[in-house]
């Protein structure tokens, strides 16, 4: 699914990480083929990432938040580099969802029923995630949690399909020309998404 609106999420905490590397070179992929791109990177805006009542009490959404919804609604595509840590995501990154994935923008439950309204729909999303399990161990051991996690629980429960998958690994002693060669692969991916 190509779209001309993309937004791209950093959800690595270091503002010098290999994540924000790759958000970038997707996000010249973009620019080149002519498309409209924003980005949010974790690492720069400010927000109490803990929900702190659930959602039995409402907590004010801090204005970089409510800018994230923003550009959430106005994007086609969303595109979430973020790196695996203990099989998921980093705590930044699962905080900025708890905060602004609420009832009333991602989803609606809907009353007396099981069933709920998933308000994101229209939207698609690309994973781009670093790891340092190689991915065959992580598929056949792990069974690819965090990335199911991420697909079916959080983008797919809101409506966001297709979601697809970009798993980067192993980072740890990968070398300059590895980390290179994905960099040029992720912003032809960016070329790519521009209708």
């Amino acid at each position: 699914m190509n779209a001309t609106k993309i937004l791209i999420i950093n959800g690595h905490p270091d503002p010098l990480s290999y994540c924000k590397a790759l958000s970038e070179s997707y996000a010249d992929g973009v620019r080149q083929s002519g498309g409209a791109v924003e980005m949010i990177n974790l690492s720069e805006i400010e927000f109490n990432p803990n929900l702190r009542y659930g959602y039995r009490k409402r907590t004010e959404l801090e204005p970089d938040l409510l800018k994230a919804q923003e550009l959430i609604r106005w994007a086609d595509h969303l595109v979430i580099v973020y790196p695996t840590w203990w099989g998921t995501m980093p705590a930044v990154l699962k905080g900025f969802i708890d905060r602004i994935f609420l009832p009333g923008f991602a989803m609606r439950y809907r009353d007396n029923s099981v069933l709920w309204d998933k308000l994101l729909k229209g939207k698609s999303a690309q994973l781009i995630v670093t790891s340092d399990t190689p991915r065959l161990y992580n598929a056949l051991v792990y069974r690819n949690a965090g990335h199911r996690i991420m697909r079916s629980n959080i983008l797919k429960f809101s409506g966001v399909s297709p979601v697809h998958v970009t798993d980067i690994s192993p980072i740890r002693k990968s070398t300059e020309a590895f980390r290179q060669k994905w960099l040029d692969k992720v912003m032809k991916m960016g070329m790519k998404q521009v209708r």
